[in-house]
């Protein structure tokens, strides 16, 4: 299967655009290639916060 999506912004674009109280992602890379079988960014509703975090 190839990959449909890429990440080519910066992690703090993300922070700022999805509005991210908590951020556990680590060193994002960039120009990720997002496949459906590897970890990839994730913004989430906790019930605290919303966070940042990588999810398989």
């Amino acid at each position: 299967m190839c990959n449909l999506y890429n990440l080519s912004t910066n992690q703090q674009a993300i922070r700022d655009l999805a509005r991210v109280m908590q951020d556990i992602l680590g060193n994002l890379k960039p120009s990720l290639d997002v496949y459906p079988d590897r970890a990839a960014p994730v913004v989430r509703n906790t019930p605290e916060w919303r966070e940042l975090a990588r999810l398989a």
